[in-house]
């Protein structure tokens, strides 16, 4: 085998990998977000789940793509991990299908790329086509590679050493550590069983060979998916390993039964003369018996993975996205559906951070001082992810609905920190009252006391008409009148407050904190106003100078 043949190989196998991402690509956008939506909808039942893996696998290509995809999503919150476990199981199944498209002998790979190419220039209205075209050239591509890698692996039929490595994969052992390593070094399934059926297909390796290094494939391709859960929550990880058990288990199985009966015979009887399709066959019949054999079983996987990751106590103030993950980008409308409940998370973090600071100032407490400062550190993390995250998926294809909710999020996560910033405010001026030992009279506690439930009672409101979405005119107007209720009463308060200076009974002191408290408490119910209005109002008198401070 010359150099040149090594260069064509591995130029095969990356057509053959670029075909496929070109063709999972293309039908992913042709059935957009409805595809993605299908996890939310069947997998409250596991057979339905099992369906649904299937199916996103077979349109995607990828069982790795589906179970990344799925790690991602039982990080976010989005799936339980009962959930994900029968649509990773459908997942192996729907990986089978690029093997049965190569195991077809016709090459359709020049008019499959042609044909793309034609309806890949339609005009755009005609939108549909174009992306079926995208789809058709991807598979032109993925056969393309295919037949050069098979003319690549040609000469090795004179080769010796070869001959004499092929012999090794009859056993068992080997053969499915090779099949695991390869795929793990390639990190797709449906790229390695290619190339086992490319090497079938120039005669260099036998069913039964073939078989071994199949089972192993399939432990090989949970590499993407254990990769893809560092960082991840315990659930998470728990998904990934019930794929790793799923896989071995079916391995263990097979191996068993292909040493102990006639398995590849009987696996030939069903294709001769193809020794392609006997592979296709074998993968097919692989995932689909362990997922009939496993299926039911699936709440014993469960608790297995619980055995083996265990639980881990994740502290209130860890600074993390809880909802969000980076593997659902690429589905902008669950995406966005997620960062909004990040969004729900930051407001009722700011609510408890505001209403703590303000409890400090009527009595000190040293501990919940400190843990009000770190939930501010938290919110200041919050507006930093979020509003990175909201820049990604707005770059990304999405309804007007959507873009309008992820344009609101941008100024509402925003607000949501200011508020945070506010009641550190609050908290400082709790904190000098305390070190000073300053006093205020029970007539000025009262005012203070009144405002600060007034502002508070204005949060809660906005938080719940945002995380609701209302959109009543009279709930909003109601907003807008306490809010100028509070401006009033605001005013009211400096101008006691004025009158006590003049008569001299307030000290400097005192007064400096007064003021600072009626500052922060009005700005709070500014913040709150534009939250439930959508962060749409104009930035109220004097807020750009605080806000540079």
């Amino acid at each position: 085998m010359s150099w040149m043949d090594i260069v064509s190989l591995l130029g095969g196998l990356s057509l053959f990998l670029f075909g496929m991402k070109v063709m999972g690509d293309g039908l992913e956008k042709a059935a957009g977000n409805k595809l993605k939506r299908l996890l939310e909808i069947v997998t409250h039942n596991r057979v339905l789940g099992m369906l649904a893996g299937v199916v996103i696998t077979a349109v995607i290509q990828s069982s790795s793509a589906t179970t990344v995809m799925v790690v991602g999503f039982v990080n976010a919150e989005l799936l339980s991990l009962t959930q994900a476990v029968s649509v990773i199981m459908g997942a192996n199944i729907g990986t089978t299908v690029t093997s049965l498209l190569l195991s077809i002998k016709l090459n359709f790979g020049m008019l499959f790329a042609f044909l793309g190419l034609i309806l890949g220039v339609m005009p755009k209205k005609w939108d549909g086509a174009r992306q079926l075209g995208t789809v058709l050239i991807g598979l032109g591509i993925l056969f393309e590679g295919m037949d050069i890698m098979s003319s690549a692996m040609a000469p090795l039929q004179s080769w010796q050493g070869f001959r004499d490595a092929m012999v090794t994969v009859d056993n068992p052992v080997l053969g499915v550590l090779l099949g695991a390593l390869v795929t793990a070094v390639i990190q797709s399934s449906s790229a390695s069983v290619g190339i086992l059926q490319a090497l079938a297909g120039e005669g260099l390796i036998s069913l039964r060979g073939a078989m071994f290094i199949l089972f192993g494939q399939n432990i090989g391709t949970c590499v993407t998916a254990i990769i893809a859960c560092a960082g991840t929550n315990t659930t998470a990880k728990r998904a990934a390993t019930v794929h790793l058990l799923f896989n071995v288990i079916g391995a263990v199985l097979f191996t068993t039964l292909a040493c102990c009966l006639p398995f590849a015979d009987w696996i030939a009887t069903l294709a001769p003369d193809n020794l392609r399709l006997q592979i296709a066959l074998t993968h097919v019949c692989f995932n689909v018996v362990t997922t009939a054999l496993l299926l039911p079983l699936a709440s014993w996987l469960e608790k297995l993975a619980c055995l083996i990751v265990r639980e881990k106590v994740e502290p209130k103030t860890e600074m993390r996205l809880q909802y969000f993950d980076e593997r659902i980008m690429a589905t902008p409308a669950i995406a966005v559906e997620q960062l909004f409940k990040e969004t729900q998370r930051m407001g009722e973090l700011a609510l408890d951070t505001f209403e703590g600071s303000m409890a400090c100032f009527r009595k000190w407490d040293d501990h919940q001082a400190e843990e009000m400062k770190k939930q501010e550190e938290v919110l200041d993390f919050l507006n930093e992810r979020i509003t990175s995250a909201l820049m990604d998926v707005r770059g990304q294809e999405l309804n007007e609905q959507e873009s309008h909710l992820a344009g609101k999020l941008f100024h509402i996560i925003n607000d949501f920190e200011r508020v945070g910033d506010h009641s550190m405010n609050v908290l400082d001026a709790a904190r000098l009252k305390e070190q000073e030992g300053v006093k205020f009279t029970s007539k000025v506690m009262d005012e203070l006391e009144n405002l600060a439930q007034r502002t508070t009672g204005q949060l809660k409101d906005a938080l719940e008409i945002f995380s609701r979405q209302i959109q009543n005119p009279a709930r909003l107007a109601v907003i807008e009148e306490n809010e100028d209720a509070i401006d009033k009463l605001t005013d009211e308060l400096r101008d006691h407050h004025v009158e006590r200076l003049k008569n001299k009974k307030c000290s400097a002191k005192n007064g400096m904190i007064y003021l600072e408290m009626l500052t922060n408490l009005e700005r709070v119910a500014d913040h709150a106003e534009n939250i439930a209005t959508g962060g749409n109002q104009p930035q109220h008198p004097n807020e750009n100078e605080e806000e540079d401070e």
